[in-house]
């Protein structure tokens, strides 16, 4: 899976993306997955990689079956909070982080 790591104002967004999807744009009526741009251009990572850097972000954006099934198996995605855009699933979270 393809992950970028998004720093801004001391917080962090991870986005993770399946590698086949990457350079592609989905639409369905009003909704749309683009993932051509830098947002999601990041590097190749192992899923105990990506699970360790979606634990400790701020929000996560999961785009993919096997994505969001991480999202799903590191207990932070909820079947319920899934939506598929062309048949796409589609996740996104804000995780509170314990101080």
């Amino acid at each position: 899976m393809i992950v970028k790591v998004h720093k801004r104002n001391g917080k962090t967004l991870v986005a993770v993306c399946d590698t086949d999807l990457i350079g592609k744009k989905f639409e369905e009526g009003e909704l749309q997955l683009d993932l051509t741009s830098d947002f999601y251009a990041g590097e190749e990572l192992d899923e105990k990689a990506a699970g360790d850097l979606i634990r400790n972000a701020y929000m996560i954006n999961l785009v993919g079956e096997n994505a969001v099934k991480l999202g799903m198996d590191e207990g932070i995605i909820e079947k319920d909070h899934i939506i598929k855009i062309a048949g796409i699933p589609h996740a996104q979270a804000v995780i509170e982080q314990e101080d």
